[in-house]
């Protein structure tokens, strides 16, 4: 073979072994980068991530649970949850070390539509509110709430499931089923009176609740009369006033809480997180007006009149 023929075969065989080595080292670097990729991406993700698998456990994927939404805090101004009359019968009966009885009567916000149970309701939750306040004391709360009732309604059932039970203190929800009714103003305020009046001479402390901040409520064109009418009675009775619909508008308009956050889907009743919400607010109300000093004087003043008398 010619010299110039064999020298130019060894060149073409350099050129291919050339080619050849080009060729397996950007096979091998391209497997050597995908197999990191995995490896670098469970790396950083592990690097993320709080939430490890256990040391040991071969082949736990490591995954990050969506985070908790932030509790919704239970709040409102002071002036709507403040009462402007201690309630005597109530601190008499927490001095007396007798039972504690409250009963709460009203209509389906106070029976607990749209609570997941009856122990979500205000009531119920209201008890557990109290004997945290007040341990060591026996206190009931008796739910007597009935769905789709007016005042007149529950003002014929005051002697079989008010009275009967000898409270010391009775909370009274009304309202908000005569707005949905658009029934007229000035009849519900005169029953509303006769109603007080009732409870007062029975014994009791009276607390009025007012009508709830709702979708369902705020469509009726009387719910503004009917929140005026019944803290105008209150005051002119001489009885305390929870003005939920100041409370629950606060919410929403103040607070900047969806209706979604504390009405049920019925856009009408309150949920669990709203009726515990108002038991709270309400069991702070009452722990305050019936131990305040102008409260224990009172009671104290009445002892002293009742041993003169009896001596």
């Amino acid at each position: 073979m010619k010299p110039k023929k064999q020298a130019k075969i060894a060149c073409q065989r350099r050129a291919a072994v050339a080619s050849a080595i080009f060729v397996a080292v950007q096979f091998a670097a391209a497997h050597t980068v995908s197999a990191q990729v995995p490896a670098l991406a469970e790396h950083l993700a592990a690097q993320a991530s709080p939430i490890s698998a256990p040391a040991g456990a071969a082949g736990a994927s490591r995954s990050v649970p969506p985070a908790a939404a932030p509790a919704l805090a239970c709040t409102a101004p002071a002036e709507f949850v403040h009462f402007d009359r201690p309630l005597l019968h109530t601190m008499r009966g927490l001095d007396s070390g007798q039972p504690l009885i409250i009963v709460a009567i009203g209509s389906s916000s106070t029976a607990g539509a749209g609570a997941s149970s009856p122990e979500a309701s205000y009531p119920s939750r209201l008890g557990v509110e109290l004997r945290a306040k007040f341990p060591g004391h026996r206190i009931t709360v008796l739910n007597r709430g009935v769905n789709g009732e007016e005042t007149d309604n529950m003002m014929a059932r005051f002697a079989a499931d008010v009275m009967a039970a000898h409270p010391q203190l009775v909370l009274w929800q009304i309202g908000t089923n005569s707005v949905l009714r658009d029934h007229p103003l000035r009849p519900h305020g005169d029953q509303l009176r006769e109603g007080i009046e009732e409870l007062k001479n029975s014994g009791a402390d009276v607390v009025l609740i007012d009508p709830q901040f709702a979708p369902a409520v705020l469509a009726k064109s009387e719910t503004t009369g009917m929140v005026e009418q019944i803290a105008l009675t209150a005051k002119e009775a001489n009885v305390d006033l929870f003005r939920r619909f100041a409370v629950m508008r606060d919410w929403h308009d103040v607070q900047h809480l969806s209706f979604d956050a504390f009405v049920s889907p019925d856009h009408l009743h309150m949920n669990d997180w709203s009726y515990a919400c108002v038991a709270k607010l309400l069991g702070t109300a009452i722990a305050e007006a019936a131990t305040r000093p102008i409260a224990a004087a009172a009671v104290h003043q009445d002892s002293l009149s009742a041993k003169s008398v009896v001596h």
